[in-house]
């Protein structure tokens, strides 16, 4: 069954590429997301679609979580907010259950929010799939590779093969 689930935290480029690289995510939305409240403005983010049947929401928090700086409170999170938006209470509910676990693994304090999904636009044409698009562009290779590189050694057996 394919579900969806919104993420935030670093520029949509880089969180765009990490989880079209994960098997089991079958499309990723590149662009600015809303919520509510004082969360309500636009801030870069991504809607994954992913089947949960070969990837768990838990796997998705913790790879999200350990591919952005999910522990830093730093000036550009009105632009960069690190969070998970939901698509409903209970989605809202399995998302903190799983980060009361899953904060075990930060010594640090987690910044990240869970936040209810209110809005998505997406990004010009010209941006969506970057860095698969062209990934010796130097702005790939310098804060997108890392993040994969990131992903191959923590958790080998959750990336696509893309020879």
């Amino acid at each position: 069954m394919i579900e969806k689930i919104a993420f935030g935290g670093g520029c949509h480029w880089c969180t765009e590429a990490v989880f079209q690289s994960l098997i089991g995510v079958e499309i990723v939305e590149q662009g600015f997301v809303a919520s509510t409240g004082a969360n309500d403005t636009f801030s870069e983010a991504v809607v994954v679609h992913f089947d949960k049947e070969k990837i768990s929401l838990r796997e998705l928090l913790t790879i999200h979580l350990h591919t952005h700086a999910s522990t830093s409170e730093h000036r550009m999170r009105v632009k960069y907010r690190s969070a998970v938006y939901a698509f409903s209470a209970a989605q809202i509910d399995q998302v903190n259950s799983e980060l009361a676990v899953l904060r075990k693994d930060f010594e640090k304090k987690l910044v990240i929010k869970v936040l209810p999904f209110r809005a998505f636009r997406p990004s010009e044409e010209q941006f969506r799939i970057y860095y698969y698009n062209d990934p010796e562009k130097p702005f790939c290779k310098t804060y997108i590779q890392p993040k994969l590189d990131r992903i191959a050694g923590k958790f080998p057996d959750k990336l696509k093969n893309r020879s």
